[in-house]
């Protein structure tokens, strides 16, 4: 496959069972033979797109001794600033050429994970910011809850089997700013080649060159969404539950050519994540004589905090 294919979310939503079985054909084959699609049909809007955009670029244009105060030490980077360069990927010594903020789940006092994740950090300088942060954060979960749904269904589960496993989910809104190219990169990248961790991932931001994806031969090819599509893969979690069933593609965001160094790029990705004791533990109707049981039992917690070690951004 050498296209990314585009899908219309709206097609799973509507009353008319062929529209509905279409888009899960479609996203199940695109996921089985190269891990991506471009949606239509998601739940953000134009102001909503446009507002997180500009709080973002206000924030990462803020001085840096003001960023820093919000780069919170001793949890990994799930919550708040995390510094240019500061993250690597899985087996790459040279840090990416990024920085970013985490927005994590929102949940109230009573839920028995409230005490496993860090309390959301508040931008002081900036009034919107955070509100801002929190819906989109809401928009792209109520999206990727019917991802997941027509998933469940392509992989012969019952419709709504991951609904409680990312109800209170460890997700994570990710705002990244590449910052201009100021000298010749020695071996890094915007983003080295790597797979995600999570369950899906919902990538705004995708309009630009940049983004590549490997196929199944090897080629890198460019993953380029119109302006109101979000880019959608499948993450390691997926991939381990569904036995290797729903790819998990290797992608990267390559530097631009030396003319356009002196440019920002930002996207937003939204990391799917299920709640810590989901069991990912391979699906039995994933696996027959074909297809034997590639991978041990974890749960998605622990498979989080191996990650994290293993991208430096947990010690």
């Amino acid at each position: 496959m050498n296209k990314i294919p585009s899908v219309n979310l709206a097609d799973f939503l509507s009353s008319d069972e062929n529209k509905k079985q279409q888009f899960i054909d479609e996203i199940g084959h695109a996921y089985e033979n190269i891990g991506f699609v471009a949606l239509k049909g998601h739940f953000l809007d134009d102001k909503l797109v446009e507002s997180l955009y500009t709080e973002i670029k206000n924030f990462f244009d803020l001085p840096i001794e003001i960023k820093e105060k919000y780069e919170i030490p001793g949890i990994g980077g799930q919550r708040g600033y995390v510094s240019f360069g500061k993250e690597s990927a899985k087996g790459k010594k040279e840090g990416d050429l990024k920085e970013f903020w985490h927005f994590g789940q929102y949940v109230d006092a009573a839920s028995k994970y409230a005490k496993e994740y860090p309390e959301n950090v508040t931008v002081n300088e900036l009034a919107k910011f955070n509100a801002v942060g929190k819906e989109t954060y809401q928009m792209l979960e109520k999206t990727a809850k019917y991802v997941l749904r027509s998933l469940a269904l392509h992989l012969g589960l019952e419709e709504t089997y991951f609904d409680n496993y990312i109800k209170g989910g460890n997700s994570i809104l990710r705002p990244i700013h590449y910052p201009p190219i100021q000298t010749e990169p020695k071996g890094a990248e915007r983003a080295a080649a790597h797979g995600d961790i999570n369950l899906i991932t919902l990538l705004m931001g995708a309009q630009g060159k940049g983004l590549q994806v490997q196929n199944h031969k090897g080629d890198w090819i460019d993953a380029m969404a119109e302006p109101d599509e979000l880019m959608i893969n499948v993450g390691d979690m997926l991939s381990r539950h569904s036995n290797n069933k729903l790819k998990s593609t290797i992608h990267r965001v390559v530097n631009p050519p030396k003319e356009m160094w002196g440019t920002s790029r930002y996207s937003i990705p939204f990391f799917m994540h299920p709640v810590s004791d989901m069991k990912l533990d391979v699906l039995e109707n994933c696996i027959d004589e074909n297809n034997p049981k590639q991978f041990e039992d974890i749960t998605a917690g622990e498979f989080l905090d191996e990650r994290l070690r293993e991208l430096g951004l947990k010690k």
